[in-house]
């Protein structure tokens, strides 16, 4: 591998730096975009459950707050449960908007890696293109110049899409997870509102 490293030139340090960046936030994303971890499955009814034994109560929604991202859109609403319909679930959604920023954190970064690792690829590629027009000379051109140019070309080419080509691969799976996860955690959020005033409703 080493041999390899050597063979592709300073350029290939650019790509591997990249490449680094990319698998730490993909590993940070895998771990923080749990379905478990983010919807907890059973938490609207144990909210509900708690709501309908101790009320609005600080601990209830310290409690939330800090269970999950779903947790936080349940305390947001249930600390406005006392306004209309309109202003919990306006609560629920500008906690939602932050909720949303934090899921999509690093994928921005993740995107900016898939679509620059081919060009980090091409500069390698061109500067080892300058290589070999450097290896001709009067008498011909130079075998070990001319080799490593052709090394430097090819082999940043190749890191370049190694780099990319699974970055882009999670970025747009990670997107697709965020945009699953939001529909469903609204779609909870809405229902606890209107479990909620249902209950407020009819006096139960």
């Amino acid at each position: 591998m080493w041999a390899i490293v050597e063979a592709a030139g300073w350029p290939i340090w650019t790509i591997i730096a990249a490449s680094v960046v990319s698998l730490a936030i993909i590993l940070e994303r895998l771990y923080t975009l749990r379905r478990g971890a983010v919807v907890p499955s059973g938490l609207l009814a144990q909210t509900l459950q708690e709501y309908r034994r101790v009320g609005d109560r600080d601990e209830l929604l310290q409690k939330l707050h800090g269970h999950s991202p779903l947790g936080r859109l349940f305390a947001a609403g249930l600390r406005n449960v006392h306004g209309s319909r309109e202003v919990m679930k306006e609560s629920i959604e500008d906690e939602g908007r932050q909720v949303a920023y934090q899921l999509e954190r690093l994928l921005t970064s993740l995107g900016t890696i898939a679509a620059m690792a081919p060009l980090l690829g091409l500069l390698g590629t061109v500067i080892g293109m300058i290589e070999i027009f450097g290896s001709q000379n009067a008498s011909g051109a130079n075998p070990q110049q001319l080799a490593h140019g052709i090394s430097v070309a090819l082999y940043n080419t190749a890191f370049g899409l190694i780099v990319a080509i699974p970055s882009m691969m999670f970025y747009r799976y990670f997107r697709s997870k965020v945009d699953g996860l939001l529909v469903e955690m609204e779609a909870q959020a809405i229902k606890l509102v209107e479990v909620v005033h249902g209950e407020r409703k009819n006096g139960s």
